[in-house]
């Protein structure tokens, strides 16, 4: 297997095409992801996430639930710019502005993290990956496009909703959605506690070099702290997260919404987050290890029979919600494993279409993220 050269990505400006590396042709790698960018966003009812609302917006649906959540928006303008498509980004950019983000109040300049597809909102308070995914799909459009008059100037916009992350609160209104003492990213901004696969150090270090310069050294220590942290919540053996964490990273309380203590849906994010961070900076070994522990762990399981299950390994009788999207992470995982699985699962990846139906959302965004990373296309722009 071709191996990476030396200080990942952002020195480098090489990107690995790991489809390439398993004997596909550069023409089915490029005809392949731009079928799938087509198929979310222009395909068929039973496969398209992506919908047109008047002459200037646009959003991504959660399929399962009805709803337009944060979590897809920033999902769907972060695919956009990687993609190239400012139309599609501008759309979705002007909804999540218009009919998620707050102007005033305890929430100022967070975004409510789910709404109906009118843009009445469902909950007002913020799901704190949205953020960091809308502020980093922002800076690489800045950077790819160019700033533009408001609501198009996106570094300045990125540059809002970092400034609110990290300084709500201290005038006594809200709270920050970075813990200040352990500069871990919090659940919810009100949260003692964090989920793993927020956790994002690659887009911390690019923060670091955009955000507001008085910022710009607690991003590099958040990225840090970022990568210790997943070195503790994530299970030595199998590899294996739950899905809240406490900043220990031992597994959050059972919480009054449900019981996150095991891995699940949230959870398969990440393996995907440290393949990237290791794809783009390549500064913590540990991520091999990890990444290869997580496919061993799955070498053998059919995507079929995958569950929800323990961290340590032990599975539940309940199936998981999204197979698909948890093949697609391991698989991207990948990019920084080089044990004898990595191939394997680029290739099971290649041979699994997306899927269809009610449950789609959720597997194809996380689908998408896996098409760009493994061909070379999830890259920094800057």
């Amino acid at each position: 297997m071709t191996i990476h050269p030396q200080g990942g990505a952002y020195l480098t400006n090489t990107y690995r095409n790991m489809f390439l590396e398993i004997g596909l042709s550069e023409a089915a790698i490029t005809a392949r992801l731009e079928q799938t960018w087509y198929d979310l966003f222009y395909g068929d009812d039973d496969v398209r996430i992506y919908e047109e609302a008047g002459a200037d917006k646009a959003y991504i649906l959660d399929t399962g639930n009805r709803d337009v959540r944060t979590e897809g928006m920033s999902y769907g303008m972060m695919m956009a710019v990687q993609m190239d498509k400012k139309d599609e980004f501008d759309r979705l950019w002007n909804f999540a502005r218009t009919h998620m983000q707050h102007t005033e109040g305890h929430y100022k300049h967070y975004f409510a993290w789910h709404c109906l597809p009118d843009g009445t909102r469902l909950s007002a308070g913020p799901a704190p990956d949205g953020e960091e995914f809308f502020a980093m799909a922002l800076f690489f459009a800045a950077n790819r496009w160019g700033d533009e008059d408001e609501p198009y100037n996106y570094s300045e916009q990125a540059r809002t909703i970092l400034r609110a992350c990290l300084h709500q609160g201290e005038e006594g209104n809200g709270d920050p959605m970075w813990d200040p003492a352990t500069k871990l990213i919090k659940f919810i901004p009100e949260s003692p506690f964090s989920d793993p696969s927020y956790h994002l150090p690659h887009f911390y270090e690019l923060f670091a070099l955009w955000a507001d310069e008085g910022d710009r050294a607690f991003w590099r220590d958040a990225a840090a702290a970022s990568r210790a942290y997943l070195q503790l919540a994530c299970h030595p053996v199998t590899g294996l997260s739950p899905e809240y964490a406490n900043y220990d990273g031992t597994p959050a309380p059972v919480q009054a919404h449900g019981d996150f203590r095991h891995f699940y849906s949230d959870s398969y994010r990440v393996a995907a987050n440290i393949a990237l961070d290791w794809e783009w900076f390549r500064k913590d070994p540990w991520q091999i290890g990890q990444s290869n522990s997580i496919q061993q762990f799955f070498h053998s399981i059919d995507p079929a029979d995958y569950r929800r299950y323990t961290i340590d390994g032990q599975p539940f009788a309940e199936e998981a919600l999204h197979p698909i999207g948890l093949l697609a992470t391991v698989a991207m995982s990948s990019l920084a494993a080089d044990g004898p699985s990595a191939p394997l699962f680029v290739e099971r990846f290649w041979n699994t279409p997306l899927r269809r139906g009610e449950r789609r959302y959720y597997d194809n965004c996380l689908y998408m993220f896996t098409m760009l990373a493994l061909s070379g296309n999830y890259r920094i722009y800057r």
